[in-house]
């Protein structure tokens, strides 16, 4: 089967830049089966932009296409659905700026999102670092991420008053990267482990009641469903 070589240029999304970008191949393999016995072949090209190296995936298709996925790195992740919606609209704020390269604008947007995850749990103190300190007290938040909270506090404090020191791109990339964290701590994280405790919790009660003889919620109602 003959195999016709790829275009010198694709569009994609550049993990580096945050955005759509034109990249130009430099290198390519032959399709092969994947896992799911679909022919894909990976091409090695460079963002036009930053010159990032990308790695695209380009699935068989007889249809022109000019638009493929970047595989590597690692494209940016949605926010879970348990993050609320809007701090989920707050954050994705913060990385539209950081896509424009507006990285003073993106650690406002990380404060905003912070102060948001406050009002979220009722907190209302001022100033924010007390707010932080509150969560502490209350176990929303540990040592170490009340201190990753008070940073990007000061760092959208910089963001949002001239003080002439600028706002690089690592210190922006840096605050959504621990925004992140920092929610997926809150309602992720925790709630996940809370349902972990809860069903280990019902399991042991089961396992007593068993070792006791008594019958489980489930049997409980196969015998009233017979009846």
């Amino acid at each position: 089967m003959s195999e016709k070589p790829p275009l010198k240029e694709y569009i994609t999304e550049c993990p580096r830049c945050q955005q759509r970008v034109t990249a130009e191949v430099e290198a390519f393999n032959e399709f092969s089966p994947d896992d799911d016995f679909e022919l894909i072949r990976h091409l090695i090209a460079r963002c036009r932009l930053c010159y990032q190296t990308l790695l695209l995936e380009e699935n068989q298709d007889p249809k022109f296409r000019r638009e493929l996925n970047c595989v590597w790195p690692t494209p940016p992740r949605s926010l879970a659905e348990t993050i609320p919606e809007v701090l989920r609209r707050e954050h994705f704020e913060a990385r539209t700026c950081f896509k424009s390269k507006a990285y003073t604008a993106t650690v406002v947007m990380v404060r905003r999102t912070l102060e948001g995850v406050c009002t979220q749990y009722g907190i209302t103190k001022k100033p924010l670092y007390k707010a932080f300190e509150e969560m502490e007290s209350l176990g929303l938040i540990e040592g170490r991420l009340l201190e990753w909270a008070q940073e990007l506090r000061v760092l959208g404090n910089e963001g949002a008053h001239f003080t002439g020191k600028p706002v690089t791109r690592q210190d922006a990339s840096d605050a959504i990267a621990l925004a992140e964290a920092l929610l997926d701590y809150l309602y992720v994280f925790s709630e996940q482990f809370l349902k972990f405790k809860e069903r280990r919790k019902d399991a042991t009660e089961m396992a007593k009641k068993a070792s006791q003889g008594e019958p489980s919620e489930s049997t409980k109602t196969e015998n009233d469903g017979s009846q």
